[in-house]
């Protein structure tokens, strides 16, 4: 049985931080990892951090620097959300600059793999896949799974994942939402994945879809930008959606064997409390472009 967890609107949510491994499948331990001028980051004492810059309220574009974005490096946009927020943080304990690289979600990974960022904070799962190509620091969140409808469908009453049955559905590609939820809904009529967040809420909003699986954060962000989608939270039933733990603990990514950079994070981690991270990711809720 899954960890049960509280609403983000709850500052007090009760849970142990658990620690993933940071290990290299080899053993090793790496000192740096080269960025694109192929320097590491402890010679350039910069973090280079990749997001997708469009997965509020994780992370997002916006045109100014207000309420301390960060610029996106080769372009005159800036990027804020929890994802940001916690990269200033740790970058500024570490004593390191921070610089933020926009890519889109399929593309994450493998900069972490080629040593082209120095880590990805967006919104990952710790999932087993993603650990055979990349290593994890401890979670930075914990993400109940949702869903979404809107409000005068006939599933806005729904109690457990069986009275989504028969649902039309769809969620973002390559994540736990598309490939481990939304197959457990009885006689699902599944779409094809959608390639982003804001995608998979305009499938919704569309009509395309009768409801959308995703996490805590992202339903709540959705329900401000979309006033007519009710959500769903089956957590702590019987009728929740069946995943691990792990499926839903959030990390960091690093390249395979950079374990010093990846204890230097969890450094940092370790000193946040569960307070500390609903407060954080309360706050890039309320400020995310749709909620002004």
């Amino acid at each position: 049985m899954k960890k049960k967890l509280f609403s983000v609107a709850a500052l007090a949510m009760a849970f142990a931080m658990a620690v993933t491994g940071c290990s290299s499948s080899e053993g090793e331990t790496t000192t740096g990892e080269e960025t694109t001028d192929g320097e590491t980051a402890e010679d350039d004492n910069v973090l280079t951090v990749a997001m997708e810059c469009g997965y509020a309220p994780y992370n997002w574009t916006q045109p100014t620097d207000a309420n301390g974005a960060v610029q996106i490096k080769d372009s005159p946009d800036y990027a804020y959300g929890y994802d940001v927020m916690m990269a200033k943080h740790i970058a500024e304990e570490l004593g390191m600059e921070l610089e933020i690289v926009k890519l889109d979600w399929d593309s994450l990974v493998p900069a972490v793999q080629s040593g082209t960022v120095d880590c990805v904070i967006a919104g990952q799962s710790i999932t087993a896949e993603r650990q055979e190509m990349v290593d994890f620091t401890e979670p930075y969140y914990y993400a109940t799974i949702v869903t979404l409808t809107k409000n005068d469908s006939p599933y806005a009453s729904a109690t457990s994942v069986a009275d989504l049955a028969g649902a039309t559905c769809t969620s973002q590609q390559n994540t736990i939402w598309y490939d481990i939820c939304l197959p457990q809904i009885p006689d699902a009529n599944i779409l094809p994945a959608q390639e982003s967040a804001p995608a998979m809420l305009v499938a919704l909003d569309s009509g395309r879809c009768d409801i959308v699986v995703t996490d805590q954060p992202t339903g709540l962000a959705a329900t401000v930008a979309y006033p007519d989608f009710e959500l769903l939270d089956f957590t702590g039933t019987e009728g929740e959606f069946e995943v691990s733990d792990e499926e839903i603990n959030i990390g960091i990514s690093l390249q395979k064997g950079n374990t010093e950079l990846c204890d230097k994070i969890n450094s940092v981690l370790s000193t946040m409390t569960a307070e500390d991270f609903e407060e954080m990711m309360n706050e890039a809720i309320a400020v995310q472009p749709l909620s002004e």
